[in-house]
């Protein structure tokens, strides 16, 4: 029976196998498809009475997993989009219990007929030289904070590189001679070359000096040197433009 089989060791293998090994998927995929079951091992504890090391994979059922994606736009305020990147998470996640373990097809059945929710995709907005250039002078530049982000913020309007790929930089994709240009790999392992300026190459050139002294040192670390997340990067710019809304998923 599916009771029996528990989900630890199907997560295991979908994160160090399928993910890592077989498909070979980006870091920020696996980042994604991690913050997703974190959000849902917690809703399962929290809500269902379930520890992660007792879960089974009858416990996730169909109802379950829309419970879940529920809770993701009612309380946690998740938009569609966001809902939908969790739910292609765990599709993927059950098309491999399909594989692995035959006598749980009829959940992973179930689990993976959940469509996803249909919505509107808005205008991209963008902001002008003259407000990037106010957003970077409410930086106080002479704290090690405030230096990060002026950096952080002058290289993504240089780039526009999506948010996970600069919190994944490392020094040695940034090369400031001959010719400055910084080397960045994204969704589905696409790789791209992108041309800095000379005031971008100046000041990223003074904080690696400070903070990234290794080549496989993040470039824009947080305050325990540890990699910056995105939700980090969401709450320097809400500090930076308190009256606009910035969500990521």
């Amino acid at each position: 029976m599916s009771s029996q089989v528990l989900m630890g060791p199907l997560v295991q293998g979908f994160f160090s196998e399928h993910l890592a090994q077989h498909r070979q998927v980006s870091p920020q995929t696996i980042a994604s498809y991690r913050d997703t079951f974190r959000l849902l091992l917690e809703f399962l504890r929290d809500n269902k009475g379930i520890a992660p090391a007792a879960l089974t994979v009858d416990a996730l059922d169909a109802p379950t997993v829309l419970e879940f994606l529920e809770f993701l736009e009612l309380e946690r305020g998740n938009c569609v989009r966001s809902r939908n990147v969790r739910l292609t998470a765990i599709r993927s996640f059950f098309r491999v219990v399909a594989l692995r373990e035959p006598r749980c097809l009829g959940i992973a059945t179930r689990v993976m007929a959940i469509p996803v929710k249909r919505s509107d995709r808005p205008l991209v907005g963008y902001v002008t030289r003259a407000e990037v250039d106010a957003i970077l002078a409410t930086l106080d530049r002479r704290t090690w904070q405030g230096r990060r982000d002026y950096a952080l913020l002058l290289t993504m309007f240089n780039t526009g590189a999506r948010v996970s790929e600069l919190t994944a930089l490392r020094r040695e994709q940034i090369h400031l001679s001959p010719a400055p240009a910084m080397h960045l790999e994204g969704k589905g392992r696409k790789q791209r070359i992108i041309p800095l300026w000379s005031n971008t190459a100046k000041v990223l050139r003074s904080w690696l000096e400070e903070a990234a002294p290794r080549p496989d040192s993040k470039a824009f670390p947080n305050r325990r040197r540890a990699p910056l997340t995105r939700f980090g990067v969401t709450r320097l710019l809400k500090e930076a433009v308190p009256d606009r809304k910035f969500k990521m998923p």
